[in-house]
């Protein structure tokens, strides 16, 4: 279905927006943009909104199972207002999700399960929010692929990710239970990356409630939604693997000049399955099995 804007799809769609899941995918360009959707689509969220411009077009497959809403990502602040639209409009507790074009959710045994049934777990954990990584993808050749995005020769870090202590809240306090994850490409090439964007956490997954609002950073201004885990034993994580920043890098005329190559001797292929982001840590089961 297509809306004149989101403002139409929250008037229309309010029934899609009182348990969820629903997936907001914000699309910046024309990369791998009907993937992305069919990927969402595959994992089993209830409905998949692809906020877009108008320029760009859809498989006829895809068009018919996503809901279109016309929208501008120009400005990096917009689709963090567009998410707070959609938290203030939906029914409290329903499970929204937001990534951008090539990028793709992976949670643990998401090859079997779906997301449904995976916020259905973690719900009856008394968790309202899911710590995600965002996961550098990037094309093994870069000669052949200069936009540094290819999926089926897609390689990724497997090991370099590391955490620090969260800074004191604004009150004073120190936050529990939080902290600023980094890695991947984002921490190999720092020099080309804003301080402000260089860390890989993200609250991907959440449950709408009032006075909710999810901040420039990708943090929410809840403070148990930024948490790891719950007090008591881990909790579910997953990934987001995504190709948007060796994208943006490649397409920075300085970071182009200087980047010959992602791969360095701790790449590896990217399996596109949950398992290996188990294995290499890059996600947590929880007490899910």
């Amino acid at each position: 279905m297509m809306y004149s804007s989101l403002d139409d799809f929250l008037k229309q769609q309010q029934a899609l927006l009182t348990k969820g899941p629903v997936a907001l995918i914000f699309v910046e360009d024309d990369v791998e943009v009907a993937t992305t959707l069919r990927h969402h689509l595959q994992s089993g969220f209830k409905a998949v909104v692809a906020l877009m411009p108008d320029a760009f077009d859809l498989p006829r497959d895809i068009k018919n199972k996503v809901h279109r809403v016309p929208f501008d990502c120009s400005a990096p602040e917009r689709p963090f207002h567009a998410i707070n639209q959609v938290i203030a409009a939906a029914t409290p507790g329903c499970w929204l999700y937001y990534c951008y074009n090539a990028e793709f959710l992976f949670f643990p045994f998401c090859e079997t399960r779906s997301v449904t049934e995976m916020l259905a777990f973690h719900g009856e954990e008394r968790r309202s929010a899911m710590l995600s990584y965002v996961i550098d993808l990037y094309a093994g050749d870069l000669s052949e692929h200069p936009s540094a995005v290819s999926l089926d020769t897609a390689y990724l870090d497997k090991s370099g990710y590391y955490a620090q202590a969260r800074p004191d809240l604004p009150d004073g306090s120190t936050p529990e239970r939080q902290l600023d994850f980094f890695g991947g490409v984002r921490w190999r090439h720092e020099e080309h990356i804003p301080e402000a964007s260089r860390k890989i956490d993200r609250i991907s997954l959440f449950q709408a409630k009032p006075g909710l609002e999810l901040l420039p950073n990708h943090t929410f201004n809840e403070q148990e939604y930024n948490t790891y885990s719950c007090p008591w034993h881990h909790n579910l994580t997953a990934a987001v693997c995504s190709f948007r920043t060796a994208k943006a890098l490649k397409r920075n005329p300085e970071s182009d000049y200087a980047i010959h190559s992602f791969r360095w001797h701790n790449s590896t292929p990217f399996e596109w399955h949950s398992r290996q982001l188990l294995d290499l840590g890059l996600m947590e089961p929880g007490q899910w099995f």
